[in-house]
């Protein structure tokens, strides 16, 4: 057993990653060390964009509504060419419902900023100065020697995760190899920019030759500019004078840059590892991957898989499952940052467009998309489902149950063996790709408040029964012998089943596809792992069995539960 006091996972990085895995690590009462080798907080922004998944994210973490403030709502793409205007893309989530349709530019400090005080406030302190030198690890245990200050301490561990950037100490001591390409330098800057162009969109301007880039921060005045040809004179002075006159060709008006408050000229590159653990050490983020900005996707990718490394790690730690669980970790997220590389290495190459043949086609290509909007909708779409993270699931995952499902048409059951009928979301998909985003619906509410709770969560469908089992019975047992990590609910129940959820005039049931009896299993991190008919113990212990819970369920519940919704304590209470 770990002493009283001993970390029982340390973070090794403070950005939004590691304090993403920090927050939800301590969140599940998991004690948890976190370690940066700077001297405190950057003060500039390599990330601007936090797409939707990752909002819904910090939605489920309680603290999508600090960061919303601080960044700019951005639902459009413009592309310009020589002085001429292209085409506007607006954002279009009519196939992808989410509670964030559109991409919030917000400064990485900023988000940093807010993850911060979450986690400050979950009793955890960042130890800045501190530098992770090395660290060996057994089956029981990961001894890491930290330097501060000129002094070295030996610390004792069960977990490490290494969030510590491209060039990771813990990814390089593991062996594990990027493996990919790099590219061509590029320049970001962040500048005040005179322009009588409004910023309600991102700018794509092409010169002839090059293209730039052009995003509002929500600070009035102030943009995030990207130069895919940097000079070899990168001065601030230097930097605004060629910013400006590349950019007025573009867009073919006048454009004045200031002189810039930031500037970062580096080679991108396009790498990845091929695992992500290592007994028990894992990395995340760009530890584990390194893209270009061009679709603003590293930090939202490293945040998404903090979120889905913490809550496994939470479950073993505490003994609520076994160590095979982890393995599902590589599993999910390789495939998600292999797949990334190539979307990625496309944007980029549609961002610099250095072939002037295809420049000079680009006014008839998107003279043909401006008039055909099936055409203009598809685009949009095929982007947006890039970008926004929100098509991201886990279909192949050992976690994902397959099996013979009901899915239901106004509540009247449809038996389907494994296909879909109607849009209802499928074992491997985010359970919030169903329309349960309604503001004004109680049912949509308690949803989303439930899945701010950081267990798993059961949602069975008031009523109906079972042949041998009835499902009441089965979710009771479920609430007693698994509470501690599963959170069981029954949708539009009255009080005599576990921990009724508000679903006034059936929309959530509807939403959901679930008839009287039907239940919905939901992990942690908002994916549904197994839906079904009738709920029995065989159709929930296998459900449950890629999870390895410690206790198979139990023939009867052995006393009745507290028929109340639980509150963990370190769960947010926000709306």
């Amino acid at each position: 057993m770990p002493r009283p006091g001993r970390p029982q996972a340390v973070v090794v990085g403070a950005g939004p990653v590691g304090l993403t895995a920090a927050h939800e690590l301590a969140r599940r009462g998991v004690r948890v060390r976190v370690v940066d080798g700077a001297d405190g907080p950057a003060p500039t922004s390599r990330a601007v964009a936090v797409h939707p998944r990752t909002l819904e994210t910090f939605a489920q973490m309680g603290i999508v509504g600090e960061l919303l403030p601080r960044g700019r709502k951005n639902r459009a793409f413009t592309m310009y060419a020589g002085g001429r205007r292209l085409v506007r893309l607006e954002a279009d989530y009519a196939s992808m419902p989410t509670s964030y349709p559109y991409t919030l530019i917000a400064a990485q400090k900023d988000t940093e900023a807010v993850l911060r005080l979450a986690v400050a406030r979950l009793g955890v302190h960042i130890e800045w100065g501190t530098r992770l030198t090395s660290f060996e690890q057994d089956e029981e245990r990961v001894l890491l020697r930290l330097e501060r200050d000129g002094r070295t301490e030996v610390v004792e561990t069960s977990w490490l995760i290494g969030c510590d950037g491209g060039h990771s100490t813990v990814r390089k001591q593991l062996g594990l190899e990027l493996i990919g390409e790099s590219s061509e330098r590029w320049m970001l800057a962040d500048a005040p920019v005179d322009t009588d162009l409004p910023p309600d969109t991102i700018y794509w301007a092409h010169t002839g030759g090059q293209a730039l880039m052009m995003v509002p921060y929500a600070r009035e005045g102030h943009w995030r500019l990207l130069d895919t040809a940097p000079a070899a004179d990168t001065t601030a002075r230097a930097a605004a004078g060629r910013l400006a006159a590349k950019l007025s060709a573009g867009l073919g008006r006048d454009v004045r840059v200031g002189e810039p408050e930031w500037t970062s000229v580096f080679t991108f590159q396009q790498r990845m590892v091929e695992r992500m653990q290592q007994g028990r050490v894992f990395v995340a983020g760009d530890a584990a991957h390194v893209h270009s900005p061009a679709s603003g996707q590293g930090m939202n990718t490293g945040v998404q898989e903090a979120y889905n490394l913490a809550w496994k790690l939470a479950q073993v730690e505490q003994g609520h499952a076994g160590r095979a669980l982890l393995d599902s970790y590589s599993r999910e997220r390789v495939p998600v940052g292999r797949k990334l590389l190539g979307s990625t290495r496309t944007a980029t190459f549609l961002v610099q467009l250095k072939n002037l043949l295809a420049s000079a086609a680009l006014p008839v290509v998107f003279s043909v998309v401006r008039s055909l909007r099936p055409l203009r909708r598809a685009i949009q779409r095929k982007v947006l489902g890039g970008m926004s993270g929100l098509r991201i699931g886990y279909p192949s995952s050992p976690l994902t149950t397959h099996d013979s499902y009901h899915y239901v048409s106004s509540l009247g059951p449809v038996a389907v063996a494994g296909t879909v009928c109607g849009p209802f979301p499928r074992p491997g998909e985010r359970v919030t790709a169903a329309r349960v985003h309604d503001p004004h619906s109680s049912g949509c509410r308690a949803l989303h408040d439930e899945l701010r709770d950081p267990r798993w969560t059961l949602l069975l469908a008031a009523g109906g029964t079972g042949a041998g089992d009835v499902p009441t019975d089965v979710a009771v047992t479920a609430a007693v012998q698994y509470g501690e990590w599963l959170s069981v609910r029954t949708v539009g129940g009255t009080p005599g089943g576990p921990a009724p959820l508000a679903d006034p005039g059936a929309s959530l049931r509807r939403a959901l596809g679930l008839a009287a009896g039907c239940w919905l299993l939901v992990r942690p991190d908002g994916y549904v792992a197994a839906r079904g008919g009738a709920l029995t113990r065989a159709a929930l212990e296998q459900a449950l069995a890629p999870v390895g819970p410690t206790t198979p369920l139990a023939g009867a519940a052995p006393r009745e539960p507290d028929l109340a919704p639980h509150t963990p304590v370190s769960r947010p209470k926000e709306l």
